[in-house]
């Protein structure tokens, strides 16, 4: 097997190189999972910025352990960071895409409130879909780009701090409802998963617009 290339700064370069003060790294968490809110990270780098810590790379190339250990380093090294969220009942409301962009429009305000100069940024959004735009009052430089987490060292650093927020929130989540198995799989659909809420109904996390079972809320 190929060994994964560590990422770069150099598209963040090319985005400095063509006008932006800042660049604003941009990844979602969450998106396909059963229960549990969507999170959008968001991790801001200046010219400044040369070298990507090491080790840090795209959270699904990390095991949970090794996650934890970079999550702080990832935050300690951009110089803003926010992870926003959409719940479960606002995906169930208005659908996917839109709670994503809801949830960055989210990410951006706590960045904002925290001292980031959004207006000197560009955005670097993972994937080739931009569905952070229309939810911005404001219009925003977006650029897409497939495979950022994996390439990108801005995106890889919002990749894993959105994804460790999100892993404590589910784990906090479980010891209150610890029939769903949600330590070990953070609201994704798993078979024990689909058993659990067959025998125990839906909780309030769960997107109910998502479920393959027919159990009535508790």
């Amino acid at each position: 097997m190929t060994p994964v290339a560590d990422p770069t700064l150099e598209f963040e370069l090319e985005l400095f190189d063509s006008g932006h003060r800042y660049v604003i790294g941009c990844d979602e968490v969450g998106r396909g999972a059963i229960a549990g809110p969507v999170a959008v990270g968001m991790a801001v780098l200046e010219r400044t910025h040369i070298l990507v810590p090491e080790g840090l790379r795209d959270s699904k190339l990390l095991s949970e352990k090794r996650r934890e250990v970079l999550a702080p380093v990832a935050t300690a090294w951009v110089l803003h960071s926010a992870v926003g969220l959409a719940s479960a009942e606002e995906v169930d409301a208005i659908g996917i895409i839109p709670a994503l962009g809801l949830a960055g429009k989210r990410a951006l305000g706590l960045l904002h409130a925290s001292g980031a100069a959004i207006l000197e940024s560009a955005i670097l959004l993972d994937g080739s879909h931009d569905w952070l735009s229309p939810a911005l009052s404001t219009p925003l430089p977006v650029v897409t780009r497939v495979k950022a987490d994996r390439d990108c060292g801005s995106v890889a650093a919002a990749s894993v701090i959105a994804k460790v927020h999100r892993d404590r929130l589910m784990i906090e989540a479980h010891e209150t409802s610890p029939a769903y198995g949600w330590v070990g799989n953070k609201g994704y659909g798993s078979a024990g998963h689909y058993a659990a809420i067959d025998e125990h109904g839906p909780s309030a996390l769960h997107r109910l617009s998502w479920l393959k079972s027919t159990a009535v809320p508790a």
